[in-house]
C-alpha cells in the first residue's frame, strides 16, 4: 500500500492491535460508555414475543439473525426469499424449517404472512441490488422492516419509506458497541465542527470476500470526519477482500476470514507532527445478529405505540436504552 507517511498502513499497525485478541484469537469485548446526557437508563422491557420474518436466510448473515431470533424467544416466521426462482429448499433454524421462495412469489407470500401474522416485522439481509425493490414492496404492503442490508440507493430507500408513511429502521451498522462508537463520532462532529480542518485522512477496511459493497460503517464515520473539517475522496479508501492479505497484512484470525469487519481511520496534521487513529475490529456475526433482534424489538414497540416518527436508526435504539 502506498500511503502518505506517517500514515502508511503497513502490517505493523494492524499486527500491533492483535493484542486485543485472546490467545486463541478470540476478540475481547470493548465497552463504550455513551454520554449520560444522551442515553437514559431504562428498565429492561418485559419479555414478549412477536413474529419476525428474516429475508435472506440463505445467506450467512441472514441465517445468523434467524438463529438469534429463535434464541431470543421470539417467533421466527418459517418463510424467507431467494433471488432465484428456481431455488426450492428449506433451511433448518433451530426447530424451525424455513421455506425459501423465489422473488416472483414475494408479494403473494408476504400478503399471506400479513394475514396470518398482522404484527410481523421483517429483517432484511439480502443483497445490495435488492435493497430498493424489497423496501418498495415492504412499504406497499405496510410491513415494518429493519434494513440490515447495505448498499442500494439510500436516498431512494428513505424516500420510499417517507412517501408510504411506513415504519422502518435503517442503519449501516447493527453492532451494539460499534453503534455506540458511531454515536460518539456524531456527537463530536456536531459539537466540534471543523476540529480536524486540514488533517489528512486514510481509511482501510477489511471484510470477507463475499461483501460486495463499500462498508456502510466506514461511510458513516467518514461523514463525521467531513463535518469535523476533513476532506476525503471515497475512491482513496483501501478495501481489502483478499484472504491472503487479510491474514498477512491485516492480521485477521484465520477462523474469521469468512466473517469479519476490521476498520482503521488514520488522521495526520498538515505538518505531519500529530496523528490520531480510530479502530474497531469485529470477528464473527453475532454482534450484528443480536443488534438486529434489538432493532426489531424496538421497531415493534414503536409500531404498537403508533409513534409519530416513522424512520429510525440504531442510534435511536441506543438512546432509548433498548440494547439487551
Amino acid at each position: 500500500l502506498s500511503l502518505r507517511p506517517p500514515c502508511t498502513l503497513s502490517p505493523a499497525p494492524w499486527r500491533r492491535r492483535r493484542t486485543l485478541h485472546g490467545a486463541a484469537g478470540t476478540p475481547q469485548r470493548v465497552s463504550v460508555a455513551a454520554p449520560s446526557a444522551i442515553v437514559e437508563a431504562v428498565s429492561p422491557p418485559a419479555r414478549f414475543s412477536f413474529p419476525i420474518l428474516v429475508n435472506g436466510c440463505t445467506g450467512k448473515m441472514g441465517l445468523s439473525v434467524a438463529e438469534a431470533v429463535t434464541s431470543s424467544g421470539l417467533h421466527l416466521v418459517p418463510i424467507s426469499f431467494s433471488s432465484r426462482d428456481t431455488l426450492d429448499r428449506t433451511v433448518r433454524v433451530g426447530h424451525t424449517d424455513v421455506r425459501i421462495y423465489g422473488p416472483s412469489a414475494r408479494e403473494d407470500v408476504l400478503s399471506s404472512v400479513i394475514d396470518e401474522f398482522p404484527d410481523v416485522v421483517v429483517v432484511d439481509y439480502t443483497a445490495p441490488d435488492s435493497v430498493n425493490a424489497n423496501a418498495e414492496l415492504y412499504c406497499k404492503l405496510g410491513l415494518p422492516f429493519v434494513m440490515g442490508t447495505t448498499g442500494g440507493d439510500r436516498q431512494l430507500l428513505y424516500k420510499s419509506v417517507q412517501d408510504s408513511n411506513n415504519y422502518a429502521l435503517i442503519s449501516p451498522q447493527m453492532g451494539k458497541q460499534v453503534v455506540a462508537f458511531l454515536a460518539a463520532m456524531e456527537i463530536m462532529a456536531e459539537q466540534f465542527p471543523g476540529a480536524f480542518s486540514g488533517y489528512h485522512l486514510e481509511v482501510l477496511e477489511s471484510h470477507q470476500a463475499g461483501k460486495l459493497d463499500i462498508s456502510g460503517t466506514a461511510k458513516a464515520v467518514i461523514a463525521c470526519f467531513e463535518k469535523l473539517g476533513v476532506s476525503y475522496d471515497m475512491n482513496r479508501m483501501v478495501k481489502i477482500r483478499d484472504p491472503e492479505q487479510q491474514l498477512e497484512m491485516v492480521g485477521v484470525p484465520e477462523e474469521h476470514i469468512e466473517g469479519h469487519a476490521f476498520h482503521l481511520y488514520h488522521l495526520t496534521s498538515p505538518d505531519d507532527s500529530v496523528s490520531f487513529e480510530f479502530q474497531h475490529n469485529v470477528c464473527g456475526r453475532s454482534i450484528y445478529a443480536e443488534g438486529s433482534v434489538d432493532a426489531a424489538m424496538f421497531l415493534h414497540r414503536k409500531v404498537r405505540s403508533n409513534d409519530s416518527k416513522r424512520i429510525y436508526d440504531m442510534i435511536d435504539v441506543l438512546r432509548e436504552g433498548s440494547m439487551r
